[in-house]
């Protein structure tokens, strides 16, 4: 057997180990099971049906091509002065645009109607919930319930939740993929999600941005569950021992690796505005610096 067809076999071998190394992988943006993450699906597969219409024919025509003009094929015409076709470069040129033209009007209104900042519309009360990326965790607010969590949250299902996104740390990326959109943390600054689910399920929340040693640890539980459950979750985690004190927040931010949930009870309904403040030189301290007297000051009080 010729070496050309050891190659193409060990092409072939690599391919399919690709493949079935794939197969294994959980692709939950194409798994969704909210309204933005559905929405979000429909528009990535709509994409990339289009760019597929130039993908496949280019494809197919280079394997035209090479069987019709292989040098064994004597009746191929040889025009070696060919160097122009008005039909080629219309077909060339038409269609590229007509697709880039559609996808521009699909990503104009699709980035208005999933505009992360726009609330959504629904019968029920939103759920209120800001969230501190630190290192490496996640530290979860809920102000109306004046709790606090660590790598988990729950929320009832067909009902919005609101978020507020903020980091205590490097910048850090918010994400849900069942749900739908990430978005960054950044210090110092506030950023909003609006995400509803409409199945009950426990959802793999990620860190998108990479910051630092124990990324890739930095994962938490986003729990949709009945109203009945929900309010069930609350009590507990009222009822937890643990007291989001000064120092148990300044344990929280000393960084630390593959963190277990942890529920806190008394967390102040203002305390993601206190760590916003921390960052800003009205506030009257030092820039970036979260102390224990500095929270009691602004993060942890009534």
């Amino acid at each position: 057997m010729s070496k050309s067809f050891f190659a193409n076999a060990r092409r072939a071998l690599g391919a399919g180990v690709v493949l079935l190394l794939l197969a294994g992988c959980n692709m939950d943006v194409l798994n969704p099971k909210g309204d933005i993450g559905a929405q979000e699906k429909t528009l990535l597969l709509t994409a990339l049906g289009l760019m597929l219409l130039i993908v496949i024919p280019v494809i197919i025509l280079t394997i035209v091509f090479a069987w019709k003009y292989r040098s064994s094929n004597t009746k191929a015409v040889y025009d070696p002065k060919w160097s122009h076709s008005t039909a080629v470069e219309v077909v060339v040129w038409t269609i590229p645009c007509i697709i880039v033209a559609i996808l521009a009007v699909m990503t104009w209104k699709s980035s208005h109607a999933l505009d992360p900042y726009k609330p959504l519309e629904a019968e029920a009360k939103p759920i209120e919930i800001d969230v501190v990326s630190l290192d490496w965790k996640w530290l979860f607010i809920y102000p109306e319930y004046k709790i606090a969590t660590v790598n988990e949250i729950t929320f009832p299902v067909d009902v919005p939740v609101n978020f507020r996104i903020t980091s205590a740390s490097v910048m850090n990326s918010f994400f849900i993929p069942q749900l739908g959109s990430q978005i960054y943390s950044m210090a110092g600054m506030t950023t909003k999600l609006h995400l509803i689910a409409r199945e009950p399920g426990t959802y793999a929340g990620v860190s998108a941005n990479y910051s630092g040693s124990g990324f890739s640890g930095m994962r938490f539980k986003a729990i949709a569950s009945s109203r009945e459950e929900f309010e069930q979750w609350v009590a507990k985690v009222q009822s937890s021992p643990q007291e989001m004190t000064p120092t148990a927040y300044q344990a929280l931010v000393s960084p630390s690796e593959h963190e277990p949930v942890a529920y806190y009870s008394g967390a102040a309904p203002n305390m993601f505005d206190g760590i916003i403040n921390q960052y800003m030189a009205s506030a009257g301290m030092d820039t970036g610096m979260c102390t224990p007297a500095n929270l009691s000051k602004i993060a942890l009080s009534e």
